[in-house]
């Protein structure tokens, strides 16, 4: 039994630290048992006080303390183990440290690690403490020269933040190189990797005409694998400079990629260190969601080079202030490159898939955090997702002018400082001359608004009044919301989908769109002429994070469907129709009627040749059962499933001729292309084959083995692959194999054969899972590995994993328990679907927190487990 509790960190208890550093000398004798560091940093007391010197230092086996170059006596230091403690120093100083770390024991893959043979680094939020006594935290920015010495055969490069100042070789076959950052950076950033990699070399010009060196480390063989991500590095840099004005700073930009990492990648100042399954792609091995994927991530992680390097948080509680605008700024980016309508319709599936979920249960947070037990944590997505949505508000409600003007206005004021999400705000409300106190609400509050729309005709008047309320429901520790400023773009459609122009009350000129800023609980608005009945286009690009509730009757929502020029809206209206299909079904109000003239609008707007392929493969993706589930609650996950999928069925059967056709005609030859026209024909392809999964005639099963067998790249390979996993049978398991003989030496792949069993409808598929957890494959220590497998069981495979008897709860707790004992953000990140027991059916719900209690209890149990199990428990 589990007797202390952890006592949180609060925002309200920040103070600024004691003590800063200017200067950081580290010397690094590389051993993979027996690392020594040796530390020399230059101090100086914050301010008038008296405090002790207190330095963080997790793990670390002392070997000396000096300061100034005098050796001090162990009486005159104290160690536990969390900190060093020196009790009296000069208010300027130079402290010299020396401890031995073992990295080749450090499984939690925070600190110095191992990965493949090779010394890798990772120290977001609070690794570096596991290297050296330091003051670890976000708000102490010096600048680091970095020494680092090694066996020359084992690790032959050496690498670290900054420029390469000199290098060399050692007597005894040992070398040793020297980096240099011009840069006050905090600690967080640091990184060194050390070993045996591949090179791919370019370089880049920037705006102002210096040439930057730009270098991709990867495992020895796989460089030509790393030229989408040095491409899309590039164009990410030009992006930077022609949207935001950033120029990168330094001489060398590298990135390494590792198998091992806990992250999807990290944006360590000049050196980003990758997982590697979001750098390395190939048609061969990768899909196209993998090379999307590497694309936004490439370029998230460099974008951060002004936004989280140049300017970072003054402490983790402004986390957001980093992630949140970064996201933005990625997904803008993947707007641009990509097609703006259909990244936004994917990045607020994710949003829908990931944060509505969290922001409606136990877990929910605000997008700024009041208080933690471990940071790590809150990289969440309502920090990044949410986060990013809220900067995509501030920029619907100034216009795009004025956005860049407080953004540059940003750059101007904070590069080089830690800052606050107050700080940021206030640029932007220095630049518009607007008061902007009202908006901070959206980093203080948590939960996702409801709006409601309700709207009124007066044929007569030719006048439309529009009522728009909002409500959030109460979280934990939250009880009570305050109305938030919601921007909603909207527009008006005859029913026979022609643009309708209007008049807002109050303005003279005729507008076709508008964006109302909703910042009461209620408001009504007044738009005249209106010539004849309209479908209100309300929440137009998804211009709030927000579940909209309208009265609106279905032929609206057809209207839109078949006709809205703002195609997010398109969109949405194709998912509402077939959410509100699925939940009756469920609730066993089935309406077939609907479900046919539904049917004969997908296959009028499969039909529509100005659509892009890339649109229509969205539009054949209906509601997931975890969507459908937040929506629903208390859930019925089997009910759920078992509507969804007839829904399913019948668009198969009633559109199967004309998804046949689709699916042949979209066959490719030729060379593979990454862009997005090719990717999005080939979504398309694999949307059709996917529903014709549903219905699993003979005629579809033999489509879709062929499919499988013809695949000329991943990405058909994995189409077929999942289409034949939804049918089941012989024909999936004789592909199954097929594919792991084929690409079992690819680990990456491998991951992928490990995911796509996991998501099994099949009644056997936690039995499945079992026995894949003892496959000589499965690393429970690799977190690619862990997730490919549990976490997909747990989060992409709602109706087996809500199996009534409640087995596979109780496999998850198992699988948390025992990760936990040796990587703990790994363990705690898995928590996640146990934590939204109250929305399901009471059941489910009792043995869902029966499996949280038993965590709970464990003795032993790490800070982020607990906090998270604990917190799922109290909502």
């Amino acid at each position: 039994m589990r007797t202390e509790t952890p006592q949180p960190i609060r925002l309200s208890d920040y103070r600024p630290p004691a003590f800063l550093v200017d200067e950081v000398h580290l010397d690094f004798q590389l051993e993979p048992n027996a690392t020594r560091v040796r530390s020399r940093l230059t101090l100086r007391r914050n301010g008038e006080h008296a405090e002790p010197l207190r330095l963080d230092g997790v793990r670390l086996k002392p070997v000396s303390v000096a300061i100034d170059g005098r050796p001090l006596a162990e009486d005159a230091y104290a160690i536990t183990p969390e900190d060093l403690t020196i009790a009296s120093v000069p208010d300027a100083f130079v402290l010299e440290t020396e401890v031995e770390i073992d990295p080749e024991g450090n499984k939690a893959l925070e600190g110095l690690y191992m990965s493949g043979g090779r010394f890798c680094s990772q120290c977001e939020a609070e690794g570096f403490r596991k290297i050296t006594w330091f003051p670890d935290r976000p708000d102490v920015l010096a600048r680091y020269t970095v020494r680092i010495e090694a066996d020359q055969a084992a690790f032959p490069r050496l690498l670290s933040n900054g420029n390469l100042t000199q290098s060399g070789a050692l007597a005894g076959g040992r070398h040793f190189a020297i980096w240099t950052d011009p840069f006050p950076k905090p600690c967080y950033l640091f990184a060194l990797v050390a070993g045996e990699l591949d090179e791919l070399a370019d370089s880049f010009v920037t705006m102002s005409g210096r040439q930057v060196e730009l270098r991709i480390y990867v495992d020895p063989g796989m460089a030509q694998r790393a030229l989408y991500a040095m491409d899309s590095l590039k164009r990410s840099m030009k992006w930077d400079e022609e949207t935001f004005g950033r120029e990168y700073d330094l001489d060398l930009f590298m990135i390494v990629a590792v198998r091992d990492f806990n992250f999807g990648a990290m944006e360590n100042k000049g050196l980003n260190v990758f997982n590697s399954s979001l750098l390395l792609a190939d048609p061969e091995t990768a899909t196209d969601f993998d090379y999307e994927r590497i694309e936004g991530v490439v370029a998230h992680e460099y974008f951060h080079n002004w936004t989280g390097n140049r300017i970072t948080c003054r402490d983790w509680f402004q986390l957001c202030l980093k992630e949140g605008l970064t996201v933005f700024r990625d997904q803008s980016f993947s707007g641009d490159m990509r097609g703006a309508v259909v990244q936004r319709i994917k990045d607020v599936k994710a949003l829908r898939a990931r944060q509505f979920p969290e922001d409606a249960g136990p877990l929910a947070h605000q997008v700024r955090p009041s208080s933690y037990l471990k940071i790590d944590n809150f990289y969440t997505a309502t920090i990044y997702e949410k986060g990013a949505e809220v900067i995509r508000m501030l920029k619907t409600i100034l216009g795009a002018e004025m956005f860049r003007k407080g953004m540059d206005l940003y750059f101007e004021r904070w590069d080089g400082h830690a800052t606050t999400v107050e700080a940021f705000i206030q640029c932007f409300a220095d630049v518009s001359g607007k008061d902007l106190s009202a908006f901070f609400a959206w980093y203080e509050q948590a939960g996702t608004p409801k709006l409601e729309v309700d709207a009124a005709y007066d044929a007569e008047a030719k006048a439309l009044e529009l009522t728009l309320s909002q409500a959030t429901a109460p979280t934990p520790g939250q009880p009570d919301k305050q109305p938030l400023p919601l921007p909603v773009a909207l527009g008006l459609l005859d029913l026979d989908g022609e643009v309708l122009s209007f008049r807002q009350e109050g303005t003279l000129a005729p507008a076709t769109e508008a964006v109302v800023v909703l910042d009461q609980a209620r408001q009504t608005l007044r738009f005249e002429g209106v010539a004849s009945e309209p479908a209100v286009s309300v929440l137009r690009g998804f211009s709030a994070p927000v579940r909209v509730v309208s009265a609106a009757p279905a032929k609206h929502r057809y209207v839109q469907l078949a006709a809205d020029p703002d195609l997010f809206n398109r969109w949405e209206a194709g998912q509402d129709l077939a959410r509100d299909l699925i939940l009756a079904r469920a609730a066993g109000e089935p309406d077939e009627v609907g479900e046919e003239r539904f049917a004969e609008a997908m296959g009028r707007a499969l039909n529509d040749q100005a659509a892009e392929p890339a649109f229509k493969a969205l539009l054949l993706s209906l509601p997931s059962e975890s969507d459908l589930a937040v929506i629903s609650a208390p859930a019925d996950p089997a009910a759920i499933r078992e509507a969804r999928e007839s829904l399913r069925a019948r668009l198969a059967i009633h559109l199967g001729d004309q998804l046949r056709r689709l699916h042949g005609g979209l066959q490719e030859a030729g060379e593979f292309s990454a862009s997005a026209e090719a990717a999005g024909r080939r979504a398309l392809r694999n949307a059709a084959l996917e529903l014709l999964a549903a219905d699993p005639r003979a005629i579809n099963v033999d489509r879709a083995v062929g499919h499988f067998q013809a695949a000329g790249n991943m990405t058909d390979a994995m189409g077929g692959l999942a289409a034949l996993m939804l049918m089941g049978g012989e024909p999936f398991e004789q592909a199954l194999t097929a594919f792991y003989e084929r690409w079992k030496a690819e680990p990456l792949v491998i991951d992928k054969w490990f995911a796509v069993q996991a998501r099994s409808p099949s009644e056997d598929a936690l039995g499945r899972v079992l026995g894949l957890t003892t496959h000589p494959d499965f690393d429970a220590k690799n977190p690619n590995r862990f997730r490919a497998l549990v976490g997909t069981f747990a989060a992409g495979n709602p109706a087996r994993f809500h199996d009534p008897s409640g087995d596979g709860y109780r496999f998850l707790a198992d699988q948390i328990l025992a990760v936990d004992g040796f990587n703990p953000m790994t363990a705690a990140r898995l928590v996640e679907p146990l934590g939204g027991w109250r929305r399901y059916r009471p059941e489910l719900g009792a043995l869902m927190r029966a499996q949280l209690e038993r965590i709970v209890a464990t003795e032993g149990l790490s800070k982020n487990v607990f906090e998270l199990a604990s917190r799922a428990l109290e909502g």
